[in-house]
């Protein structure tokens, strides 16, 4: 009797053991796949985020690339003063790039300049007028600023104003979408834009309205001269 009770009692034992490590391993594996699954959300939050954010840098406009016509902070002054006729943004657009600075009210000293006016060995008329340039046109106000000594002595000396001249000159077309960068100009030194939109900057010149499209050239006009 006590053996049936012993042998009894074993069993229920035994089958106690079996059902703990059934439900510990049943309890493990749920564990288990439950851990996974939340791995396998969280990386698919993850990766949706990421894709998400690529997206969105992606739609982010290039502002300089969206600028369609002239654009600067003193663009809107320039057509209110000059909204028809030469001097006007459309009438500019009509000539080559000599024809503008003479037309322009606000490039008048730069045309002096250019057209031996200043000083009669310096005159690049010809050479403005005969291929694809793009153009940083100092403003009246841009000469005037200078020492009157210092703008003296480069009007006095051929070489060397037509070394500044050329320095505001870059071969080629150039839009907004690429000019901010690095630039050899035409005469044969670096010139530097940095920025963006209205406040671009040509070495330590500020924009006043730029990409004047006219037939041979782009026109930034600007609020310093250059030196090189």
């Amino acid at each position: 009797m006590t053996r049936s009770i012993r042998t009894r009692t074993s069993a229920v034992l035994s089958v106690a053991v079996l059902s703990v490590l059934t439900l510990a391993a049943c309890s493990d594996d749920e564990t288990t796949e439950s851990e996974s699954t939340m791995e396998e959300t969280t990386m698919a939050e993850e990766e949706t985020t990421m894709a998400e954010e690529e997206t969105t840098e992606s739609e982010e406009p290039d502002e300089m690339a969206t600028i369609d016509g002239p654009f600067g902070p003193g663009c809107a002054a320039y057509v209110e003063a000059n909204p028809t006729g030469p001097a006007s943004v459309e009438g500019m657009a009509e000539g080559n790039v000599v024809d503008a600075v003479i037309a322009n009210p606000e490039l008048q000293t730069l045309k002096a300049a250019v057209a031996g006016e200043l000083n009669p060995d310096v005159n690049l008329v010809e050479t403005l007028a005969g291929g694809e340039f793009t153009v940083l046109a100092p403003i009246n106000d841009a000469f005037a600023a200078l020492p009157e000594e210092d703008l003296n002595a480069v009007v006095a000396d051929a070489d060397t104003l037509t070394s500044v001249l050329t320095y505001h000159v870059i071969p080629g077309r150039i839009g907004p979408d690429e000019i901010v960068g690095e630039h050899e100009t035409v005469n044969g030194a670096t010139v530097t834009v940095t920025g963006s939109g209205d406040d671009l900057q040509f070495n330590d010149a500020g924009l006043v309205c730029g990409n004047v499209d006219i037939t041979n050239a782009t026109v930034y006009m600007i609020d310093s001269v250059l030196l090189p």
